[in-house]
């Protein structure tokens, strides 16, 4: 526990230690990923915690004069870094190579979820900044790791506002890409597709065709309208994905089938039906301004399915929800072809051991150059006709 004249900050090793109605007050819970209902379903349905690497270590930080939680860093002791995609393997064998212990380390994220989003939650009530109340929350959590002997503290997917204060305490910074789509108001998805040039809209028209011409037709359903029954009959196809890489899923029925009570508004799920029997889904989740693409599987091999199930649905979905982002998840240069367009990614992260932190800054200089470059590389292959290069924005 920690204290100054305004704030103590402490840890809660479960969520449910705080109240929901006072967690979702805070500002970031409107991405559905930090909601109460969100972390709680986690927890109870035994996605993180006991052995799965991830041990809830939340930080809190409360008004000394009457108790009101102020802000909150949503925090994991980690034991290895499975479901995180900030890659830091090759860190982890470098500290290994020295004799030195990487595990554990601390990490401010969603588990499983490589979205954009705060990593600290705030209250607008609070007396201070919320550039102040990032600085403490970060003092607190270094500080707890410099006494625990703890190597290191990453907080992932932070929002670009956040970054930026990220690197005014100095945190080492961290870029990569991802590939979003956004909506410029489109009618329909044949207004989306008049911005492409004419070869590949006909190359997008023709993956389109052959996944209905293979007598495939989809639903979109949102939670409320997820039965167990619903859930019983895609959760087999997500699973399936992680089992073909020799892995358990992430996240277990238990899981979706809570958050289809207790967060309805957030799911959606986009079902392909071949003579009645549900082949392919993709378990998406959303706020009011974006979907999330986070997690398909497939009961068949049908040409173009994975890009139907995955974006193309998704997609019109959100020109139809007048739903401005669309973020399908991490790497997959294939994206790109079906109009989402390079976004930078960051993160954040600060490490107890002076020699490897400035070692890692150097590797994270370099890093960030070849991604600059990555990036300008890919826009010679966006399909648009025209491209605003300053926002990443089609145009006719």
């Amino acid at each position: 526990m920690s204290e100054s004249a305004t704030y103590t900050a402490r840890f809660i090793n479960a969520i449910g230690a705080v109240s929901a109605d006072a967690w979702n007050k805070l500002q970031g819970t409107a991405y559905p990923f930090h909601r109460h209902e969100f972390l709680s379903a986690l927890e109870d349905s035994g996605c993180i915690g006991g052995n799965t690497g991830w041990s809830p270590l939340h930080l809190l930080l409360e008004s000394q004069a009457d108790g009101r939680l102020l802000a909150a860093m949503p925090m994991y002791q980690k034991n290895n870094s499975e479901g995180e995609f900030v890659f830091d393997f090759a860190w982890a064998r470098a500290y290994h190579q020295a004799g030195l212990e990487y595990y554990p380390k601390l990490v401010a994220a969603v588990p499983f979820t490589p979205a954009t989003c705060n990593c600290i939650l705030y209250s607008n009530d609070a007396p201070d900044s919320p550039n102040y109340l990032r600085a403490q929350l970060i003092q607190v959590a270094t500080a707890q790791a410099k006494q625990s002997g703890i190597s290191s503290l990453h907080l992932l997917f932070p929002t670009p506002e956040e970054q930026q204060s990220f690197n005014q305490l100095d945190l080492l910074s961290r870029k990569d890409c991802q590939f979003h789509w956004h909506n410029q108001n489109y009618s329909d998805f044949d207004d989306f597709l008049n911005r492409f040039k004419s070869k590949k809209r006909k190359e997008v028209r023709r993956e389109r065709r052959k996944v209905s011409e293979a007598g495939i037709r989809y639903d979109i359903v949102e939670g409320k309208d997820m039965s167990d029954a619903l859930w019983d009959a895609v959760t087999p196809l997500y699973s399936s994905t992680f089992i073909l890489r020799g892995r358990a899923p992430y996240l277990t029925p238990q899981f979706f089938k809570q958050l289809s009570n207790t967060l309805p508004e957030s799911i959606v799920v986009i079902i392909g039906y071949k003579d009645d029997a549900a082949i392919a889904t993709a378990i998406c989740f959303r706020s009011n301004d974006a979907l999330y693409g986070r997690y398909w599987g497939a009961g068949g091999d049908y040409d173009s399915l994975h890009f139907e199930t995955c974006y193309y649905q998704g997609i019109e979905y959100c020109i139809r929800e007048k739903i401005s982002l669309f973020e399908p998840g991490t790497q997959g240069e294939h994206k790109i072809a079906r109009g989402f367009v390079p976004t930078e990614t960051f993160s954040a992260h600060w490490i107890n051991d002076e020699r490897f932190a400035t070692a890692i800054d150097n590797y994270l200089q370099q890093e960030t150059q070849q991604i600059d470059a990555y990036m300008e590389s890919v826009q010679s292959h966006l399909p648009y006709k025209l491209i605003d290069p300053s926002t990443n924005n089609s145009e006719s």
